[in-house]
């Protein structure tokens, strides 16, 4: 399960440092700058979103911390901020778990970028027409923005993926022993309403809860594992990875931008309300849709058990049988 996550991820990994070091952060930084008059922040702060789709929500929260101060930020701006970028962060890395669990990019990509403007949109919106969270924000935390050389960068990187592959480790256990003890199903059954409130099928509770709980990157070797083992239907796994697009990591990632000064109503809960009303409409929008129209739009793996192109037979037909010796 590691070596399927670490073949997409490590050159991910390198991908991703060379457009930093290129300048593609601040390109983007600039092509985002409009838009965030949208959403009422001001251009500048479109460099910290940048940061944190390209890198990571670290990387967008050392750029934040290295403008904040001179912004004069209220906490109803920082809550829009945080929550975009809780929505739309990590974009390679987390993509490319979506697309190895068997979505296309192609939709997740605009799914989660216009998600993150259309929430931060709302919020504004609210926030501004009931006088709300205009105080100025207060940041918990400081820290200095640090530029290593590549040698501290790879074994900063090296233990990630260390990292990473210890908490899929003991995952793995854990799953087992919740199936032994019937956790499992007590959780499956508590996440069921709200899945099917959704349309989602109660078979993809468990990569859902993997990734709402711990996040794409750690959660990805489970979830492209379950996607993959054919007892979830290509419509549920692409849903589910729809609503961990917007919703995942709900209790680290939220805490982590409490402590910018975020406000919790925007980070969590508007968050959760709208990931589970976009995904809502969605399923409503392709309900109608043929399967193989769906899989051919959304879907990147065929169904388990379908016979590879040029190998099939025509309908109704029996398999050649083998001579006997």
């Amino acid at each position: 399960m590691s070596l399927v996550l670490f073949r997409m991820l490590v050159p991910v990994i390198i991908v991703v440092k060379l457009l930093e070091m290129a300048g593609a952060v601040g390109l983007l930084g600039r092509c985002l700058a409009p838009l965030m008059g949208l959403v009422g922040l001001p251009g500048t702060m479109g460099l910290v979103w940048a940061a944190a789709m390209i890198t990571s929500l670290y990387g967008g929260i050392a750029v934040f911390l290295a403008m904040a101060p001179s912004a004069g930020l209220t906490c109803a701006q920082v809550t829009v901020l945080c929550t975009m970028m809780l929505v739309a962060h990590s974009m390679p890395v987390e993509l490319g778990v979506a697309r190895q669990a068997g979505a296309r990019v192609r939709f997740m990509a605009p799914w989660r970028i216009l998600g993150a403007l259309v929430v931060g949109a709302i919020l504004n919106a609210v926030y501004s027409s009931g006088g709300l969270l205009q105080h100025p924000a207060v940041i918990l935390w400081r820290t200095a923005t640090q530029h290593p050389g590549l040698g501290p960068w790879a074994l900063g990187q090296l233990r990630n993926l260390l990292m990473i592959f210890a908490a899929i480790t003991l995952l793995m256990g854990l799953l087992r022993v919740l199936d032994a003890i019937g956790a499992t199903r007590l959780l499956n059954g508590l996440l069921r309403p709200l899945l099917l409130s959704m349309g989602i099928g109660a078979s993809a509770s468990t990569i859902t809860i993997m990734g709402m709980v711990l996040g794409l990157s750690y959660g990805g070797g489970l979830i492209i594992d379950g996607a993959r083992s054919g007892t979830i239907t290509a419509r549920d796994v692409f849903f589910s990875l729809c609503l961990m697009g917007l919703a995942h990591s709900i209790v680290e990632d939220s805490l982590l931008m409490l402590s910018l000064g975020a406000s919790l109503t925007g980070v969590l809960v508007a968050r959760l309300a709208f990931a589970w009303m976009a995904v809502w409409l969605l399923v409503k929008l392709l309900r109608r849709m043929p399967e193989a129209s769906f899989r051919r739009r959304f879907c990147r793996l065929q169904p388990p058990g379908a016979p590879s192109p040029g190998l099939s037979r025509p309908r109704g037909s029996s398999p050649p049988r083998r001579p006997r010796p």
